[in-house]
């Protein structure tokens, strides 16, 4: 999308029929998007171009792409602790190893409720008109979104797209070929990386 803030009808949902397009505030993106590789390469999707697909990648590799956030926070808590309790510091040795182990919780996928299939969230989304929230884990806006939703993330319908190809196509579809994520359909329309504020008004 081009970020202008547009929405973009998404195949499949069900749509606000003639009601006008809310005006969506979209967050900015760095020039190093979160989702995409450091020369502007979108990440592709799981059903097979990439480095981060399902298919032809190994096991470590695809666990450290979702799991890299706390890993690192882990390490770095470790290393810090471990030279504290070397130097004596036994108590500021805890402290940072229980906030280590607490961030990396924060930035880890359990934080996120509990994902949906596409079809699924579809037919939820119908019933009760809360907004479907396509995310992949390892994605820094998509931890933003969901720290930033507080309690009522969990109203929200939320579908990873490294787990259903169906929901990747989808994103896809209205990313200009890419997995640009978090991409977040209300009423039918799709906006990408929307305002946390935004979406919180509508879940």
């Amino acid at each position: 999308m081009d970020g202008d803030g547009d929405g973009l009808v998404i195949p499949g949902f069900p749509s606000a029929g003639g009601d006008e397009e809310p005006d969506v505030p979209v967050a900015p993106l760095d020039d190093a998007d979160a989702d995409a590789d450091p020369d502007g390469t979108a990440v592709r999707s799981p059903a097979g171009r990439s480095a981060l697909t399902w298919e032809g990648v190994a096991c470590g590799s695809m666990w450290w792409q979702v799991w890299r956030l706390s890993g690192l926070t882990l390490l770095g808590a470790a290393a810090v602790a471990g030279a504290m309790a070397a130097g004596g510091d036994g108590g500021g040795a805890v402290v940072v190893a229980v906030a280590g182990v607490t961030l990396a919780g924060v930035y880890s996928p359990l934080v996120f409720p509990r994902s949906v299939g596409v079809a699924e969230a579809r037919r939820r989304s119908a019933a009760d008109g809360r907004p479907v929230v396509f995310w992949r884990p390892g994605c820094a806006y998509c931890l933003r979104l969901r720290i930033r939703l507080g309690l009522r993330g969990g109203r929200a319908h939320w579908v990873n797209i490294w787990r259903d190809a169906e929901a990747a196509a989808a994103v896809r579809a209205v990313n200009d070929g890419n997995e640009t994520v978090p991409t977040v359909v209300v009423a039918g329309t799709a906006y990408t990386n929307p305002d946390p504020a935004w979406v919180r008004e509508r879940v």
